[in-house]
């Protein structure tokens, strides 16, 4: 999937469950780091909170490997469980979803919990506000001086980032590419300098010949 669905802002819901004051905050975090620090953080600004259950997928919506919840104390399964799987079926990456509850006296059970927790989530993903993510690939490559003006003038029309372009013998250009377009650059590249460049190892900091 070279893009994907984000949050484009925080979200904040509240509802009052059984006389259970349950408050869903959803927001854009791009490293587990990053989202742990945001519910340390909740944690720090709500000490009296009763839970602060969370979960959190980081990268794309189908990853697996950067993913993480929490019940906080409530009986396992019922809270940070419900709340990663109505995540995991809402292709949105890069999204830490948690549930704060201040607990009301009335005992919800273990399924009203997970209906609980889970149904805030989905309820805030209703009203969740998203942006597209565009994934980057490094590419880099060596042309003769001759070529730059004709390269720079393919390169506006792509989507491109962090270009640098360092003038020794030969020009090497260091830049990141949208992952969908890169084989159609790398093609338009090739063509444009009759198969002249050289592409160079990005992973061995553009020091080895390469083929992307």
């Amino acid at each position: 999937m070279p893009s994907y669905k984000v949050p484009s802002s925080d979200l904040e819901i509240q509802e009052v469950i059984k006389n259970s004051h349950f408050i869903t905050r959803i927001y854009n975090k791009d490293s587990a780091e990053a989202a742990k620090a945001q519910i340390k953080q909740l944690r720090q600004q709500y000490p009296d909170a009763t839970h602060h259950c969370w979960a959190y997928i980081v990268g794309k919506p189908q990853s697996t490997t950067l993913i993480g919840c929490s019940d906080d104390g409530e009986p396992s399964g019922t809270a940070g469980k419900p709340m990663l799987q109505v995540l995991q079926h809402s292709d949105v990456g890069d999204i830490l979803a948690v549930c704060t509850r201040y607990f009301g006296g009335t005992k919800l059970g273990t399924g009203g919990l997970a209906r609980a927790y889970g149904g805030g989530v989905k309820l805030a993903l209703e009203q969740l506000s998203l942006k597209i993510k565009i994934s980057y690939l490094p590419l880099s490559f060596e042309l003769d001086y001759t070529q730059l003006q004709d390269c720079q003038h393919l390169i506006k029309d792509y989507q491109i980032q962090n270009l640098t372009i360092d003038y020794q013998s030969e020009i090497i250009i260091h830049l990141e590419i949208s992952e969908k377009q890169k084989t159609g650059f790398v093609a338009a590249l090739t063509n444009l300098t009759k198969g002249q460049v050289v592409y160079l190892d990005p992973r061995n900091d553009g020091l080895l010949k390469y083929i992307p």
